[in-house]
């Protein structure tokens, strides 16, 4: 009744007395009841709005109602067992991964470990770089992609070469895309290191949702505010003000702009305004 009431309140609120039926025998009673529940509380408070009385019609003769609260197209869908769901995952797209083989032709370290992890050998770890030994045992190639895999996690990596718009195009794909769905920092470094890794990763998801535009806007402050503090209130009148100014408004009959300024107690109890 609550759900009808608010549903046609445009049409009965303060249109005169309407009649409702219902066959709930028992809300007649209920309503005066000195003990009531919290909820009928709110509910007779809304109640009270409407003029209305309500009459008993049993269910019986209420089939009318009866057939426009039990609409087949309201009743509960069940899940078929038999149907397959599919979720929506972050996995690397084919263009992504063919962007990656182009550019290692640019990136000096990819391609000393793309011909050393060919080929490992000795005399091939010691032609690398020396900020490349400690890790080159970590590295290796399957059909042209340069795989990493960390000491603590049997979890095998994309390396992404030094390529600044590349990143920055997978870092799209794993917190701005319509499936990502702006991820916080965290997860988007869990993410995004199932699948790719390179030096420093951890700041450059740190710098790149720090600066993402609609994570600023949207999601709240991580940080606790300062609580609201009330000002001292004065003693005697004009101890403490607050002043106002009023700029912009239009010149007067001589073409002189004019202003204001408006004096106010902070106990609210007077004003005046001073052009």
């Amino acid at each position: 009744m609550k759900y009808a009431l608010a549903k046609f309140q445009a049409y009965l609120l303060g249109s005169g007395p309407f009649v409702v039926y219902t066959d709930h025998a028992s809300f007649r009673t209920a309503v005066k009841s000195p003990h009531i529940s919290q909820r009928m509380v709110r509910w007779l408070s809304f109640f009270a709005e409407y003029d209305f009385r309500v009459e008993y019609k049993s269910g019986r003769l209420n089939v009318v109602a009866d057939a426009l609260s039990r609409r087949p197209d309201y009743a509960v869908k069940t899940a078929d067992a038999n149907r397959i769901g599919v979720e929506s995952v972050s996995a690397p797209s084919s263009s992504s991964i063919d962007d990656v083989k182009a550019a290692y032709v640019s990136d000096a370290d990819a391609k000393q470990l793309l011909s050393y992890a060919s080929v490992p050998s000795d005399e091939a770890r010691r032609k690398l770089a020396p900020h490349l030994r400690a890790r080159a045992h970590r590295y290796r190639v399957h059909e042209g992609l340069l795989l990493y895999s960390a000491v603590d996690d049997d979890v095998i990596r994309i390396v992404v070469p030094n390529d600044y718009d590349l990143r920055m195009r997978i870092m799209y794909e794993y917190h701005d895309a319509p499936t990502a769905g702006h991820p916080g920092r965290e997860k988007t470094y869990v993410l995004l290191t199932r699948d790719f890794y390179w030096n420093h990763q951890y700041k450059w998801v740190r710098k790149y949702v720090r600066a993402c535009e609609v994570c600023q806007h949207v999601k709240p402050a991580a940080f606790s505010q300062a609580p609201l503090q009330s000002l001292p209130t004065p003693s005697e009148c004009w101890q403490s003000i607050s002043m106002d100014f009023v700029s912009g408004l239009p010149p007067d009959s001589k073409r002189r702009t004019r202003g204001l300024c408006r004096p106010i107690q902070q106990d609210g109890a007077s004003c005046c305004s001073v052009g």
